[in-house]
């Protein structure tokens, strides 16, 4: 059900911050839930963090970026969304997003290939697979974009097919031009050489595994937000003016 809540908005019941949230949660408390929750639930695992959630009687367990709630004793899981009504906010979802963010500083750029146009200042980081539809539509969209920085993840997960055109994109001596005469025109990308070095795919591969990068295309801005999904140039431009946010 679409529920059409705003992202960010200001509202007077706000969720504790992240040094609040930890700092508020007793010891006794904390010790319970990590013993109790794993042993009970034991698919579940060890808890990275166990903090207030915004709703009082809560506490809000984290497994990675999958986040649960639970009362004190750990008697009730439950796995879903808290939405405060008031500000029309799913606070659910805003913490997940802070969790999956990424240091922009921090990604691999020299396992991208690199377009710039105009002047280039602001910048984009982009997971994409070759054969991916979505991809393709985004990347129509993203040429009426101009004074950009691109950085193209190649990140081949819809099967053997996306892994051989990737390789010859990545090898191709134009990445930027093989890989646009593809998604854009439909050109198979050329054979590339055996002795290529394609280790560059695999460690993308990994990259978005551990960052949970599960589909394509995946937009990643300056301020290290994310954004899954093919959007149109006008939310493009928003994004990259407002930073990401």
């Amino acid at each position: 059900m679409a529920l059409g809540l705003v992202s960010g908005a200001a509202s007077d019941n706000k969720a504790p911050t992240a040094a609040n949230a930890a700092a508020q949660v007793p010891a006794a408390v904390e010790s319970t839930l990590r013993k109790v929750l794993p042993e009970r639930i034991p698919q579940l695992g060890a808890l990275d963090e166990v903090r207030r959630a915004p709703v009082p009687g809560l506490y809000e367990v984290r497994v990675g970026s999958d986040i649960f709630y639970t009362d004190a004793e750990g008697n009730f899981l439950v796995n879903g969304e808290i939405i405060d009504t008031r500000a029309r906010r799913n606070l659910t979802e805003e913490r997940v997003e802070k969790l999956l963010a990424v240091d922009f500083a921090k990604l691999p750029l020299k396992d991208a290939f690199v377009m710039v146009r105009g002047d280039g200042k602001r910048k984009l980081a982009v997971f994409e697979d070759p054969n991916c539809g979505y991809c393709k539509r985004f990347e129509r969209d993203l040429q009426s974009v101009d004074h950009v920085t691109v950085y193209t993840f190649l990140y081949p997960i819809l099967g053997p097919d996306s892994n051989d055109k990737s390789r010859n994109i990545w090898c191709a001596k134009d990445k930027g031009k093989s890989w646009l005469d593809w998604m854009l025109r439909n050109q198979t990308p050329a054979r590339a050489d055996a002795s290529c070095d394609t280790g560059a795919l695999m460690r993308n591969v990994e990259f978005g595994k551990r960052h949970k990068i599960t589909g394509t295309p995946t937009l990643i801005f300056a301020d290290g937000s994310r954004v899954p999904g093919a959007i149109p140039a006008a939310e493009i431009e928003k994004l990259l003016a407002n930073g990401g946010k």
